[in-house]
């Protein structure tokens, strides 16, 4: 099992940014992928960004060019750099790893709160 420790949340104005940040408790294959899904009251959780150990990332259309996600493979962290942030990007921002992403098998973090005031 893989420990996942997020940072970084809290509170903003629209258009305002912040930067969310993960740290794995070891590397391997259980962080071959890693990503950020958000669950906002009354809705599903959805799969914001993902990015894989070689590099490669997708993103969910709702945040394209806008959320930038990097990951550092030394310090077994994934960040996720969110600018012109929107009042609909409020929600609890879950960091998340696997082999592959999956809902049913990710290893989780704890959840950090992102609230954007418009």
């Amino acid at each position: 099992q893989v420990q996942l420790v997020e940072s970084g949340g809290g509170l903003v104005q629209a258009g305002g940014s912040l930067r969310l940040s993960c740290a794995a408790s070891r590397s391997g294959f259980s962080i071959n992928v890693m990503g950020w899904y958000r669950q906002a009251p009354g809705k599903q959780r959805e799969l914001v960004a993902s990015i894989t150990r070689a590099g490669s990332t997708d993103y969910a259309d709702s945040v394209k060019g806008r959320f930038t996600i990097s990951r550092d493979n030394a310090k077994n962290t994934v960040y996720l750099q969110m600018n012109s942030l929107k009042a609909e990007d409020t929600a609890v921002y879950y960091c998340a790893a696997g082999i592959i992403l999956r809902t049913e098998t990710n290893n989780w973090g704890q959840g950090t709160q992102v609230t954007v005031s418009s």
